[in-house]
């Protein structure tokens, strides 16, 4: 059974960081699988912020996409041996205000940051940015 948690988020202030953590469990990594960060704000479309490449292929160890929106703002990383992701927010701005997801899935190599093309979703965590 595929398990995703989410933690971390929280109440910042505009210009603060948040750090938010996922640690998978029961996920089976083949060579296209992909852990991603997504947002969705009530009444708007949920929207991919992040991905990195945690497949089995050694050379595309790390690679990782992001929105426009969070570039230079945003980190994704993971640590493999605990089997965790990671979202380093900093700068953060009223407009980052969302819940995020942590998810993982097999998407297609120009589809990385669609919500569709992920297969298991955390329960979410709350970011919520004043100004």
């Amino acid at each position: 059974q595929v398990q995703l948690v989410e933690s971390g988020g929280g109440s910042v202030q505009a210009g603060g960081s948040l750090r938010l953590s996922c640690a998978a469990s029961g996920y089976t990594y083949t060579y296209n699988s992909m852990m991603g960060w997504f947002r969705q704000v009530p009444g708007k479309e949920r929207e991919g912020v992040a991905a990195i490449y945690s497949g089995t292929l050694y050379s595309a160890t790390d690679v990782t996409y992001y929105a426009d929106s969070v570039k230079g703002r945003f980190t994704v990383s993971q640590d493999n041996a605990k089997n965790m992701v990671y979202l380093q927010m900093n700068s953060l701005k009223p407009e980052d205000t969302a819940m995020y997801y942590c998810a993982a899935g097999r998407p297609d190599v120009y589809r990385r940051l669609y919500p569709g093309e992920y297969e298991y979703w955390g329960q979410g965590t709350q970011v919520t940015v004043s100004s």
